[in-house]
């Protein structure tokens, strides 16, 4: 029998090879960075987990840093992962964060794509808002929702990101987001991570046209990870992975292959 506290996943490449756990950000899923496991999976073993409320994981009433950290160490122990590479933006970042400093001596290296370790203001209050006031007994197509959603997120793109969390059943339609929790949580998704120390290599990949990572978290940065280092994608915002998928790609493989 499946244990239901363990992260939905998925995995590519050959399990004898280094392996790669790769996190998505909030509102996301495992597909999210698919296309860097995809060039990764030729030389490692690329783990991507939904994380828990998100995707076909778990629902939970919590969504603390060292909760989601220890998804990720039991997902890595299930799969009898002694050491592994971590990969995470936003959201994701932070978790790979909170897992370097949990148990820093099982993690080779990591890359935390446009995030710092600090904690931010509610900005995402627009798209939870939107989310949870979509009448999804009124959805009979994406189409509808859609078009519910265009009265509040203007930017396409974002809403068929969005869109991808709905789910059709034989009733119509349902989210797989907790949304609920993501709300009642949204403090501690928006939290700092653990102080702590790791002294491990550590890239920030950072978009050239977002503030997520800036000057002011340099101490924030400085205070977790003594071995840190921080490329800019140019002409980039916080979606570096999606705009700038090959620049981003790239840099990871470099990075992970030094």
């Amino acid at each position: 029998m499946a244990d239901s506290s363990l992260l939905n996943h998925e995995t590519l490449g050959t399990d004898s090879n280094p392996a790669i756990i790769i996190i998505h950000g909030l509102f996301g899923d495992k597909d999210n960075l698919k296309s860097l496991a995809r060039e990764l999976s030729e030389n490692y073993y690329c783990i991507l987990p939904d994380a828990r409320n998100h995707g076909e994981s778990f629902h939970s009433d919590s969504m603390t840093y060292p909760d989601m950290a220890e998804d990720i160490i039991k997902l890595a122990d299930s799969l009898n992962l002694k050491q592994f590479y971590l990969v995470g933006h936003s959201m994701g970042g932070k978790i790979a964060m909170e897992t370097c400093i949990k148990a820093p001596e099982r993690i080779q290296a990591a890359i935390f794509a446009d995030i710092s370790p600090a904690a931010y203001d509610g900005t995402h209050d627009s798209i939870l808002d939107a989310l949870s006031n979509l009448d999804i007994d009124q959805v009979k197509s994406r189409g509808d929702a859609d078009k519910q959603l265009a009265e509040t997120i203007s930017e396409k793109g974002i809403r068929q990101f969005l869109l991808k969390n709905l789910k059709k059943t034989d009733d119509g339609y349902q989210w797989r987001l907790n949304l609920k929790a993501l709300r009642e949580n949204y403090q501690q998704i928006s939290a700092a991570v653990s102080k702590g120390q790791y002294d491990g290599p550590v890239l920030f990949i950072k978009g050239g046209s977002s503030n997520y990572l800036t000057e002011k978290h340099q101490q924030d940065v400085a205070a977790r990870f003594s071995n840190a280092s921080v490329k800019v994608i140019e002409g980039a915002g916080h979606w570096l992975h999606a705009e700038k998928p090959r620049i981003f790609n790239r840099l990871v493989i470099e990075f992970i292959a030094q």
